[in-house]
């Protein structure tokens, strides 16, 4: 019996392989499809931020002053100053409220941001248990964080009166909404009050990802609830806390409506940095508020970038994706180095 071979010009030609397309690469059409996703989003950034900041950084080198027009009349023209704004906030009266509107915005975000997160750590820590009636205890929490800043001002506002609930329960008569330490206290009590629950609130989301395989094992092992706390909890919940403390700092750093409602304005002891900037431009001078919101966003600017340098706090979420990525390489690593160990053995 012949066996017939095909001649060489039958014989099909398999298609070169294809060349893997390297890590990290995009064609032009993903770049111009990306782009195009991205420029709406990117459009309404530089008209609400970036139009913004570059205008107060222009109107802050400009100051007001009375002069005469071509026909003898006092007239109101903007001149340019250059950086004597920003002089003027280390000199003279400006610097005065300056410096003290920002010890008391440093004052309220630390001491505020400290309390919420021990607090928001005990209420999640609660929130996390089960036990009956646990639906009504989340609802309940979230009330304060719930109310408009505003309602929340006045209704602590109407506690802290002269003849209000604080007073009748303490048995005395001090005066939290005038000047000192104890409008400083009022404010304290409201800002804990309301934002503690957001604090609540994001770290029970990050406990709730937790596997209870992990207690469990730590049971066996003899693990009470504080070494449980110290080496799974906190250990594993971190990362969400520390971007709930960030969020907080930096909302509490542009603190205005809750002491602007609670204290009223011009009052030295709680006026922060958002409250001096409001105040210099309701008096018509826009050069020197444009400074004030200035250096507060590069305060502001600066904690941020302190916070995430030195804590690493991961607001974009890029570590966690490296994470995920690293270990989904690893896993493929893994199953195809499977197929290729079946086959040495068969080989063998």
């Amino acid at each position: 019996m012949t066996t017939t071979l095909p001649s060489a010009g039958a014989q099909a030609t398999a298609p070169p392989p294809a060349a893997p397309r390297k890590r990290g690469k995009r064609s032009p059409g993903e770049g111009r499809m990306a782009a195009m996703l991205l420029s709406p989003t990117l459009l309404v950034l530089a008209l609400v931020i970036v139009y913004p900041l570059l205008s107060a950084v222009h109107q802050s080198l400009f100051r007001a002053e009375s002069g005469l027009d071509a026909d003898g009349f006092v007239s109101d023209v903007e001149s340019f100053v250059g950086l004597a704004n920003y002089a003027d906030l280390f000199a003279g009266e400006s610097g005065r409220r300056f410096l003290n509107a920002f010890a008391n915005t440093t004052f309220f975000t630390v001491t505020t941001v400290f309390l919420e997160t021990v607090l928001g750590l005990c209420l999640a820590l609660a929130m996390n248990r089960a036990f009956r009636g646990r639906s009504f205890l989340r609802a309940s929490i979230l009330v304060p964080w719930a109310v408009p800043t505003a309602v929340s001002g006045l209704l602590w506002r109407w506690i802290f009166q002269s003849d209000g609930i604080a007073n009748n329960l303490l048995g005395s008569e001090i005066l939290w909404t005038a000047e000192g330490n104890a409008s400083k206290l009022a404010v304290i009590i409201a800002e804990v009050w309301k934002t503690a629950p957001f604090i609540g609130l994001l770290v029970l989301a990050g406990m709730q990802i937790i596997p209870g395989e992990l207690y469990e094992a730590a049971k066996i092992d003899g693990a009470g609830w504080w070494r449980q706390l110290g080496s799974i909890t906190l250990p594993l919940v971190k990362p969400t806390l520390l971007v709930a403390v960030l969020f907080r700092m930096l909302d509490a750093l542009r603190m205005f409506d809750l002491p602007f409602v609670l204290i009223g304005p011009g009052k030295e002891s709680v006026e922060t940095l958002s409250m001096l900037a409001w105040d210099e431009s309701n008096q018509l001078r826009y050069g020197s508020a444009s400074a004030f919101a200035v250096m507060l966003f590069l305060y502001v600017a600066v904690v941020a970038i302190v916070f995430v340098k030195v804590l690493g706090a991961d607001v974009t979420g890029a570590k966690e994706l490296k994470r995920i990525s690293r270990k989904s390489r690893l896993k493929a690593t893994r199953m195809q180095a499977v197929p290729e160990q079946k086959k040495t053995e068969a080989t063998r």
